[in-house]
């Protein structure tokens, strides 16, 4: 006997009326919106115009300048821009490096590329984006990073300083001993707590670690190349403010120890102006290493502290802002 097979009957889609399928819209808008991406941006600016990094109300800063700049270019809310080192009024910069979470569907076709391009036509002249290129989520500028250099230039002639560059490095008028200088500077590498050469800050450690401190000589040009784990406000201007007073024989080679081991400001230590200081370059760990480093350096600087406060290159994955 053959089984009476039941007659089909068409499917009937489920019926969605125009409020719901409005709902739905918005939904998929909302969760789009906030699919975001990290750039890591490296920046070079002449500091001169500038009252610093950090954004103050009725001043001209680096990080204003740049978050209105982005906002205006990409039509969203001014992001907020995360950076390695907050440089003070004057201080340049060739290679200070920052981050930023942008909405992922903000930044067109063009890509990171693209909008470096029309960042350089928006910029003043004395700021710009060299580089943009996505990064981890675990990326951060001012955590991640394991060293900054920066360098300090000095000329020890009056006569022969050039116009051009008084903007840039520091005229002394009197010929400095660079050999005591760097015997002086041997004393003070290491990790040590620099409280004597720094401004403080309530709740933020002066520990700090100095790979390197050397001053070489073109001519009567000095530079100093000085390399830390980080710094604290003023320690560079304050290191080469000490060591000048070694180089014009106005202090024993001895002298810079002396006033490391006492943990305080010494009134003899002259902090150099901030024209001749510069930020050259931040060191990162590969990928794999980011957020390991970022997260020993938020525990070794403290909680307190952390409240007070070439591109690396990674595929372009959304992230869902948290």
């Amino acid at each position: 006997m053959t089984a009476m097979v039941p007659p089909t009957q068409p499917i009937q889609a489920p019926s969605i009326d125009q409020g719901e399928s409005t709902a739905v819209a918005g939904q998929l808008v909302e969760l789009a919106a906030q699919l975001t991406v990290r750039l890591r941006l490296d920046v070079a600016y002449d500091g001169t115009d500038f009252s610093g990094w950090a954004s103050q109300p009725g001043r001209r800063t680096v990080q204003s300048s740049l978050e209105e700049a982005l906002a205006m270019v990409l039509r969203i809310p001014q992001p907020k821009l995360t950076v390695a080192g907050r440089t003070d009024a004057g201080v340049h910069a060739r290679g200070q490096v920052c981050h930023v979470d942008l909405p992922h569907d903000a930044l067109g076709a063009g890509g990171p590329r693209a909008l470096t391009r029309r960042l350089a036509r928006l910029l003043p002249t004395d700021l710009r984006v060299v580089c943009i290129a996505p990064v981890p989520d675990n990326f951060d500028a001012r955590f991640s990073a394991v060293w900054r250099r920066y360098a300090y230039r000095v000329c020890d002639n009056p006569a022969a300083a050039d116009p051009l560059t008084r903007n840039h490095v520091l005229v002394w008028p009197r010929h400095l001993d660079e050999k005591a200088m760097n015997a002086a500077a041997q004393h003070l590498l290491g990790e040590h707590d620099f409280a004597a050469f720094c401004k403080r800050r309530q709740g933020a450690t002066t520990i700090r670690t100095l790979r390197e401190l050397a001053w070489s000589r073109e001519g009567d040009s000095l530079t100093a190349r000085v390399i830390a784990d980080a710094f604290c406000q003023r320690m560079v201007r304050s290191l080469v403010g000490c060591l000048i007073a070694v180089g014009e024989r106005r202090q024993l080679v001895d002298w810079p120890l002396e006033v490391l081991s006492a943990l305080r400001r010494d009134p003899g230590v002259f902090v150099v102006p901030a024209r001749g200081l510069a930020l050259e370059e931040v060191g990162y760990p590969g990928n794999t290493e980011l957020g390991t480093r970022a997260w020993d350096a938020r525990a070794v600087r403290g909680p307190k502290e952390i409240r007070a406060d070439a591109c690396g290159v990674s595929d372009l994955r959304p992230r869902t802002q948290t």
